[in-house]
């Protein structure tokens, strides 16, 4: 079987989704140099980041966190439409895992019950094959060794993307879309809730109400990508 995979990793090289450079040996979906180049945000290092600023007055979260910086037409980009939509989910499960490194020496972090990836509704999951939050989430999971739950927070109304409306139109897109299927289970945890990319929070503070709903639930946040508006 090794010998079939060398014979076709040199006729389709495997080559890094941020630019396009055919992977050496010992480099995992990401080469070396991107790897170095990410864009990262380091809000887990800060006091007090822009995402804090975002979500002031709307929703009470103990921490706020976004693993990378997102420009339109960057790096970030380029990964994020390969990961969601050229199939490729192995790219958000291996950036789930370099986040995870980077967020273990962080004390609060042992304090994480479980791990809560925005679901998609069953219609969006059917088209797209997998849930881009969940997979980002996995990595996470799979490093610091906190359960990811997918089966405590469920999407029970269709919502039409997001990608071209204002704040207040995501706000009305996504207000009462979700639900706690097993309440019972997070009565009293620290909840860290992911998503891949956070634009105006609308997402986040429309799932984040539903769980704090639950009796002594804390709640944090952390997305692949944060994009200034």
């Amino acid at each position: 079987m090794n010998l079939i995979n060398d014979f076709l990793s040199l006729l389709y090289p495997e080559t890094c989704p941020a630019c396009g450079k055919v992977l050496l040996m010992g480099e995992k979906i990401i080469c070396t140099s991107c790897f170095y180049k990410l864009p990262r945000t380091n809000f887990h290092m800060m006091d007090q980041n822009p995402m804090h600023e975002m979500f002031a007055g709307r929703i009470v979260l103990e921490q706020i966190l976004a693993f990378l910086n997102f420009q339109k037409g960057g790096m970030v980009q380029r990964l994020i439409h390969e990961f969601k939509y050229k199939n490729r989910k192995e790219i958000g499960f291996v950036l789930g895992e370099i986040y995870a490194n980077e967020l273990r020496q962080i004390e609060w972090v042992n304090s994480v019950d479980y791990l809560i990836p925005i679901p998609l509704h069953n219609k969006k999951l059917k088209k797209r094959g997998f849930n881009q939050s969940e997979e980002f989430a996995a990595g996470i999971s799979k490093v610091l060794d906190i359960p990811m739950k997918c089966d405590l927070l469920n999407r029970i109304k269709f919502s039409e993307t997001q990608t071209k409306k204002g704040k207040y139109k995501r706000w009305e897109n996504v207000k009462d879309i979700f639900e706690v299927t097993k309440p019972e289970l997070i009565k009293n945890c620290h909840i860290l809730l992911i998503d891949d990319v956070i634009t105006t929070g609308a997402t986040m503070e429309a799932a984040g109400e539903c769980l704090k709903q639950i009796e002594n639930v804390k709640l944090s946040v952390a997305a692949l990508a944060f994009t200034a508006l």
